[in-house]
């Protein structure tokens, strides 16, 4: 891992496609239901001495760009921090966090990281039947001037259309409300609202 950490940051330490290094997905996530029964039981205690070393590894490499790993559950309200979202947030040179809730569920959770006064990404977020959507986010995370990532573009291989519970429940066609993705896979849009609200917002007509 080490070697692996420093070669990869090290080569790309001053390339300008490379905009953050995140260091570490979900560290403590224990991947319920799919991979539970092979879990640790201190998975979360083990995760952050690897994740400690990640961090170190990395900036031995002297990356020019920031590096950082996202928080993603559990409370970030000051004094209620686990011990690896404490390091991850006093860690990270830009603040990054994955939220898949509601509009106000988001703007609590913005503000419970606005004290770190540091730039804020939303690395993870937009899951229509969580009411997770473009039309709801996106103009906050403007407003606020967060950036903001969604993980999934074109249905495909990755299958991020269906919910959580795929891992779980059979879908044997499209379900009536897209989790995840943009565009179809001939590239024609899901909803073209939402393709227009992105021009709208990121100005890129």
């Amino acid at each position: 891992m080490k070697g692996y950490i420093k070669g990869i940051v090290g080569h790309f330490r001053k390339d300008p496609r490379v905009q953050a290094w995140d260091i570490f997905n979900e560290p403590d996530n224990i991947n319920r239901p799919a991979y539970v029964a092979y879990e640790l039981e201190n998975k979360p205690e083990l995760a952050l001495t690897l994740l400690k070393k990640a961090f170190a590894w990395a900036r031995e490499a002297r990356p020019t760009q920031p590096i950082t790993a996202a928080v993603w559950a559990g409370d970030w309200s000051e004094g209620k921090l686990s011990p690896i979202n404490e390091f991850m947030l006093e860690n990270s040179d830009i603040i990054t966090f994955h939220c898949y809730s509601n509009l106000a569920e988001t703007k609590a959770r913005v503000e419970s990281l606005k004290r770190f006064k540091r730039p804020l990404i939303c690395t993870e977020y937009m899951a229509r039947p969580a009411g997770s959507t473009f039309q709801d986010i996106l103009p906050y995370f403007k407003e606020q001037r967060i950036g903001a990532y969604n993980w999934g573009f074109v249905a495909g291989k990755t299958q991020t259309i269906y919910p959580w519970d795929s891992w779980e429940k059979e879908y044997t066609a499209e379900p009536p409300v897209w989790f995840h993705d943009i565009f179809r896979k001939d590239g024609a849009p899901y909803d073209p609202n939402e393709v227009r609200l992105i021009k709208e917002l990121t100005g890129r007509w």
